[in-house]
Parts: structure tokens; sequence; C-alpha cells
């Protein structure tokens, strides 16, 4: 194990192991991280990700980060008046605070709301071809438009790697950060052009195992789901950042194509 090198170039951050290919014989246990697919059939199978693990609480933490310099703003003027000036540290320090809060506050607000709903990759087994849903959050400008877009790529460009990242914490311990991304290779190389997560580490490995599963024997040789599939669109929720979180809306033609076997089919 120690002698392992990395297969891609350049590996992933993190880089722990390569994981079987695409057209190998899954290592883990096929599952899902989720329980169960969005939609699986003969012709594709569709995933869900989550940009974070949980949603709906930094929208209600955020206004108090907005309020926090505006109460520090009145008592100053409850303190200062004109016979006893504000002196000009404490006015810099004032209007710094004021703009950390609002800053801050915004990024909390757009890290819980804009996300979309879900962010699915579908894997079509007929056309041998994986579809993301992707979204990337600019969180040191939350003013700007937060980019979501879509892409496509071979099936057997396709590469596993599991990754684990430690971090520091202000109490001098240590936080672990572990995954699975999907790295795209440029063909008949091992040059990496594009990257996208697939899942937590344990559940990761087991969703490639699962997706390579279904993309080599069909959706028959899958685990029986054990729940119904969920339509985050439309589904109930008093979760408020889902509620003001944006559906997902798949480009029309991509969204054709990575439902059928050939673009001569109807969609149903």
């Amino acid at each position: 194990m120690a002698d392992m090198q990395p297969l891609l170039n350049p590996p992933a951050q993190g880089w722990e192991r390569d994981l079987p290919g695409p057209n190998d014989r899954p290592h883990a246990t096929p599952g899902l991280f989720s329980n169960v697919p969005n939609h699986v059939d003969n012709i594709f199978v569709e995933l869900s990700r989550a940009y974070l693990d949980f949603r709906g609480l930094l929208v209600w933490i955020a206004p108090l980060m907005f309020l926090a310099p505006f109460g520090m703003i009145w008592l100053a003027f409850l303190t200062f008046d004109d016979a006893n000036p504000m002196p000009l540290g404490l006015l810099l320090l004032t209007a710094f605070v004021l703009m950390i809060g609002v800053w801050g506050g915004s990024v909390g607000v757009r890290m819980d709301i804009s996300p979309p709903r879900d962010l699915p990759l579908r894997f079509n087994r007929a056309r041998r071809k994986v579809y993301a849903y992707e979204f990337k959050a600019i969180w040191w400008n939350p003013f700007v438009r937060w980019p979501v877009w879509t892409v496509s790529y071979d099936w057997d460009d396709i590469r596993a790697e599991a990754w684990r990242q430690r971090g520091a914490t202000a109490n001098g311990g240590y936080i672990v950060k572990a995954g699975v991304v999907l790295s795209v290779v440029k063909p008949g190389t091992n040059e990496v052009i594009d990257r996208f997560q697939l899942g937590a580490k344990a559940g990761g490995e087991a969703a490639w195992a699962y997706v390579c599963t279904y993309m080599q024997q069909g959706p028959q040789a899958l685990p029986p789901s054990k729940r119904k599939p969920r339509d985050w669109n439309n589904e109930p929720t008093m979760n408020l950042a889902r509620l003001l979180a944006p559906k997902v809306k798949w480009p029309e033609a991509m969204d054709v194509e990575s439902r059928t076997a050939s673009s001569l089919d109807h969609v149903t």
C-alpha cells in the first residue's frame, strides 16, 4: 500500500488511491449513500448529490451577522456625541465590522439558498455517456451570480479516485474530510481534463460500484431500492433554504439525450 502511486495526472487533491476502472469489476459492494436513485431503467440511472450535507441552518443564522454590526453602531451612537466624539480608530473599526457583517451574512444566506435542490449525475448505459449537473459557490463574492452548468463525457473516459484531507481546527484538533471524485481523462491518456464529486468516502466507493455494476450488467444486477425515488424539484418541504433554492433544469437538448437511447427516441 505504501508504494502505491497515483495513476492520473494530476491526481486528485488529497489522493488516497485509485478505484477500479469503469469496465473493471468493482471491489466494493454496490449501494447508494442516498439509499435510492432518482431514476433507474434500462437506458439510464440518475443519482442524487447534495452541495451541503445539511442545509436550512445558515439562512437563519446569517441575519444575526447582519444585525450584530448595526448593534455595535447603535451602541457607539449612545456612547459618543458632539462633546465626546468617537475616536477615528474606533470609527474605522466599526466600519470594518459592518462590512464584514454584511459580507459574512450574505455568504451565509447564499451558501444555503443558491445551490440547486439537487446536483444529479446521469449515467446513460445505452449511449455509454455520463452527464453531470454542476454548481460552484463563489464564497468571496456573494453579490454575483453563482454559476450552474452541465457537462457530458464518454463513460470509458471516467476514472474514480478516493481522497482524504485533514485540516486544523481552532482548538488544536483536526477535521478529516474524505470522498470519491470522478475524473475525466483525455481519451487514450491519463491526463485529467475535468473532475466532479461523487460522494463521501464510504458512500462514494459503494456508489461507484453501483454505477459500474449498472453500466456493465444493467439494472437487474443492482440491489433493490428500499424507498421510492424522490422528486427533488417538487418535494414538499418546510425547509426555507430548499424552498428558495433553484430547481434543477437541464438544457433541453441534453435532457433528451441523457434520457434516451438515440436522438430519434421520444421522451415519455
